[in-house]
């Protein structure tokens, strides 16, 4: 989630691009270049359109209109006008614009698929798209528009249109200006679409599939935190990490499980007010579910993140166009476009990311209660009373989680017909794409929460030490200016400096300098 300039550069050949490096373009400006087997292979799919465009045959997308227009032939004077009209209509968003790391994200994934040859596009047209991406020029995306079916129409028309030289678009400074003004600025040109071109240009599932690869990327992360979060409460609400022993999560053998319950032992190893309360004097039996089932719900996120790994590195290594030009030669209609295998994991990531931030929430809520949180102070205020301590921390918390369980609700079984009845079935992706980044953005937030709480109860434990872990952890927040036990102030800077904290990795990072985390 860190937002450093990088200096690499993305070749892009005529297989898949590596998830890393759509990160690297998206959020660390890395440069594209098309490798001289893309090139090779651009110009070649060109030669196939290129011999149906005196054909007196339809050929969709060369010489028919689109969707539930299809039938109507289009003669050759026509053609360049056909693909101009095609991208103007259709770039139609409404709302908000769309974030620019999803626009830079969607346009290396539709670049990365004209690179493989398959799309008919020229070499020239492909060059022009990685010139936008070079030059830091974004088009303005709206929130609105795709449906996830014939791709996502509406964000990549937008930026189809910017390449023609029209629409808006941000410069690398994020200043709003005409595209051809921006264009003009970085001495680039506008392009002359010719046949297929600009159906090609917005025929891919590139941008719910970019906010895929950001989200897998971003959950990677939040789920190592998830991990020292709850070995901060475990510790902090004299939890025991007895459970969390190899050869009883080995019972239930899910390799996520196993690898959250290393972590918590890992993260607990040494800690003074662990062995506080290890003795026969103790009379708990056995932990809350939200302490004691950590592993089992952190490992199932774990387990579904892999899930949607495998189905975005199958996408990764499509080549999503309708029609297409097939390896032998031929142009063929096909309904590859369709965003359902992404839509599901896209709504399945929610599902897991809200019940993370679910199962979070209510180790958080325990600290307030001193009927559950074992000798604290109510709320772990300084004065309870006088002071209300972090009580409505929790309510944020909880406000938050509640905002992921309605996020949680599937797009994907949401089709709704469009054109004409002709596109009848749609996967509504983006849609997924959309609220799964709320998500994930809900999910950090909520465990900052959990940190800055576990955080402040460790400090009440006092003289008993953390683990060195979960005590650099603490420390970490201390020297951030997010104060310890005392009484009340101002919270909401606190929440923004530990969130920064937890979406930049210094949470994981500080961790990590002590025991190293799966």
């Amino acid at each position: 989630m860190t937002n450093a300039t990088s200096t690499r550069t993305v070749v892009l050949g005529t297989g898949p691009v590596a998830p890393d490096d759509v990160v690297a373009v998206a959020r660390h400006d890395a440069r594209v270049r098309l490798g001289d087997d893309a090139l090779a292979a651009l110009t070649a799919g060109r030669a196939v359109i290129e011999q149906l465009t005196a054909d007196p045959a339809p050929h969709y997308g060369v010489s028919t209109g689109f969707g539930a227009l299809a039938t109507r032939h289009i003669p050759v004077d026509r053609r360049a006008q056909l693909q101009r009209s095609l991208v103007r209509s259709h770039a139609a968003g409404a709302g908000p614009e769309v974030e620019r790391e999803v626009v830079r994200a969607l346009m290396l994934l539709r670049l990365s698929t004209l690179a493989t040859g398959r799309t008919g596009v020229r070499p020239t047209t492909a060059q022009a798209y990685a010139a936008l991406i070079d030059h830091g020029i974004t088009p303005v995306v709206r929130e609105y528009g795709s449906l996830g079916c014939s791709g996502d129409l509406a964000p990549l028309a937008h930026c189809a249109l910017a390449l023609m030289g029209e629409g808006e678009v941000r410069d690398r400074d994020g200043v709003l200006q005409p595209a051809a003004q921006a264009l003009a600025a970085a001495g680039l040109s506008p392009v002359e679409l010719v046949e297929k071109e600009g159906l090609a240009l917005i025929n891919g599932t590139d941008g719910m599939l970019g906010q895929l690869v950001l989200a897998l990327h971003d959950l990677d992360l939040l789920l190592r935190t998830a991990d020292v979060a709850a070995a901060m409460s475990v510790e902090a609400l004299l939890g025991t990490d007895a459970v969390f022993a190899a050869d009883l999560q080995a019972l239930r053998p899910h390799p996520g499980q196993a690898a959250s319950a290393a972590n918590l032992v890992g993260l607990l190893a040494g800690s003074g007010i662990m062995a506080s309360h290890r003795g026969p004097e103790c009379t708990r039996v056995q932990d809350a579910y939200s302490l004691r089932c950590s592993p089992q719900v952190h490992g199932a996120a774990r387990d579904t993140v892999e899930h949607a790994r495998t189905v975005a590195g199958r996408e990764l290594a499509a080549a999503v166009d309708n029609p297409v030009v097939t390896p032998d030669g031929r142009v063929e209609s096909n309904g590859n476009f369709h965003g359902a295998p992404v839509a599901y994991v896209l709504d399945f990531l929610a599902i897991a990311t809200a019940d993370v931030a679910s199962i979070s929430e209510r180790r958080t809520d325990r600290f307030g209660d001193p009927a559950r949180n074992h000798g604290l102070p109510p709320f772990l205020a300084d004065d309870p009373g006088v002071d209300s301590g972090l009580m409505i921390a929790q309510y944020t918390a909880a406000a938050m989680v509640s905002e992921l369980k309605r996020l949680a609700v599937p797009a994907s079984v949401d089709s709704i017909p469009s054109s004409a009845m002709q596109e009848d079935h749609v996967s509504m992706g983006w849609s997924a794409a959309r609220k799964l980044r709320r998500s994930v953005d809900g999910l950090g937030r909520v465990l900052a929460i959990e940190v800055l709480t576990a955080a402040r109860a460790i400090d009440l434990r006092s003289p008993l030490e953390p683990a060195p872990a979960t005590g650099a952890v603490r420390d970490l927040l201390r020297g951030l200016g997010v104060p310890g036990p005392g009484p009340d102030a101002w919270l909401s800077p606190q929440l923004e400096t530990v969130t920064a904290a937890v979406v930049s990795g210094a949470v994981v990072e500080a961790a990590q300098a002590v025991v190293p985390l799966g």
